[in-house]
């Protein structure tokens, strides 16, 4: 069951959903939650690195570069380009509530997604998401931080899961507060 708004927000009240900084009202929908894009980018350094190899030991995040753009300053995101992105807020799930991370309809009207496959949050999850940031377009569009970039649904599950994300041995990505690149390599079977 997704959760409207009044539960999105006495879940918010109830601690079962976690959202810092605390929401403005207008980020509030019907049933979701925008979040803001935060002032972190990562982006592949193709002109260094001829392909990516899953089998490599070394960490992708190493064939990648950061951007901190400064406060009032764009990301250009260029055609047919490809970034990883964070969000300004940090969210933590209760271990019976998944989160959803959707797209915005007024950015993929300009070819602009946020996510291609990372879009559920396992209850018990806690950080910034990592949004897989790709222009599809053909003209370069002007990102900038703290502008509403990605929304949130929320459902309530049966029962509390066994295992909340947070302490499942081996996740990945548990507590991130910057954009990080697959950790695939770090799989047994991708060696």
């Amino acid at each position: 069951m997704v959760l409207s708004d009044v539960d999105i927000q006495r879940y918010i009240s109830e601690a079962k959903i976690k959202i810092t900084p605390a929401l403005p009202p207008e980020q509030l929908g019907s049933c979701s939650v925008d979040f803001r894009l935060g002032n972190e980018f990562s982006i592949f350094e193709h002109s260094r690195h001829p392909y990516i190899d899953l089998k490599e030991r070394a960490a992708i995040q190493d064939i990648m570069r950061t951007i901190t753009v400064a406060p009032g300053e764009p990301f250009i995101l260029q055609p047919h380009e490809f970034a990883l992105a964070i969000t300004e807020e940090t969210l933590e799930l209760d271990d019976d509530v998944l989160g959803r991370l959707e797209g915005r309809s007024s950015l993929g009207r300009i070819g602009i997604i946020v996510h291609g496959t990372a879009g559920l949050f396992d209850p018990g999850w806690v950080g910034k998401a990592t949004l897989e940031l790709s222009n599809l377009g053909r003209m370069p569009v002007a990102l900038y931080p703290g502008m509403r970039i990605c929304s949130f649904t929320f459902e309530q599950l049966s029962s509390r899961v066994a295992v909340p994300y947070r302490k499942k041995a081996g996740n990945k990505y548990a507590g991130q507060d910057r954009p990080l690149a697959s950790k695939l390599a770090s799989e047994t079977g991708a060696r």
